[in-house]
């Protein structure tokens, strides 16, 4: 299927491209969002009537306190907004809506939405579901460019189609590299204020590494490692040096796979 194009250039003067989403997409997974969060307004509901059976054999409870009611309302309103907003951010641009339609929310310059964009944009729903059933939202995205709602505009974001998955290709050399070592990205813990601040120049320089790390001779490659080691390290909490030749090379192919999940768009 193909999909509007959108190129970015990044102030590294990197060019990247995008695959918009459109309405179809991004509604299906507002409804899929809608309906975990209705599972979740159900089920509150029931436990406050349950709360409140339990409550009312109590003498001193009177029937018409509605204090329960109202602490389930600021629950859910806390939640139904709370969850688009801690998701977007902390799940890498995805609700679990997005992530099913292989969609997430980005910045426009193609770095990933960042914690007031994620509170503005989100904030806007308010205006963007008026008058009702998200009428002004998806007219937005129906009629603007780019696909954006006004709460795009005003945080400064986009939705994209996540990269597909392309028919079987032969593995790189640094991916047959990643396997023989039995690496995967879970045998490296990375702080996610950390990850979010390494950029554009730090995912070429450690995509430079891991894409000559198969060419190169072996003293050359310990030579590089041990320079890029000190550049990137630190930056995720980790000390550069006490580490063998191995372990450092480990380390820096394990950001490789972290970083090649935020910045790869292949599409």
């Amino acid at each position: 299927m193909n999909h509007e194009q959108m190129d970015i250039k990044t102030p590294e003067y990197v060019s990247l491209q995008f695959s918009l989403a459109g309405l179809g997409s991004r509604a299906a997974a507002f409804i899929i969002d809608q309906l975990l969060l209705m599972m979740f307004n159900i089920l509150c509901i029931i436990l406050v009537i349950f709360i409140m059976k339990g409550m009312s054999s109590f003498p001193f409870f009177l029937e018409e306190n509605t204090v329960p009611f109202a602490i389930a309302i600021i629950v859910i309103f806390i939640i139904n907004w709370g969850y688009f907003f801690a998701f977007e951010f902390f799940y890498g641009g995805r609700t679990l809506g997005k992530k099913w339609m292989g969609i997430r929310v980005i910045q426009e310059n193609g770095h990933s939405i960042t914690l007031l964009s994620s509170f503005i944009r989100n904030l806007m729903r308010i205006v963007d579901s008026l008058p009702a059933g998200y009428f002004l939202g998806m007219l937005m995205v129906f009629f603007h460019t780019k696909h954006k709602r006004l709460g795009d505009l005003v945080a400064g974001t986009v939705v994209v189609h996540e990269r597909g998955t392309k028919a079987k290709k032969k593995p790189s050399g640094i991916e047959k590299e990643i396997l023989n070592r039995g690496l995967s990205k879970e045998d490296l813990i990375i702080d996610e204020w950390a990850l979010r601040s390494l950029g554009m120049k730090e995912w070429k320089l450690i995509r430079t590494y891991a894409g000559r790390f198969v060419q190169l001779p072996v003293a050359e490659r310990k030579q590089l490692t041990g320079q890029i080691a000190e550049i990137m390290l630190p930056k995720i909490g980790v000390v550069a040096t006490g580490h063998s030749d191995i372990e450092l090379e480990n380390l820096l192919l394990l950001l490789y796979l972290h970083l090649r999940e935020e910045w790869e768009f292949e599409l």
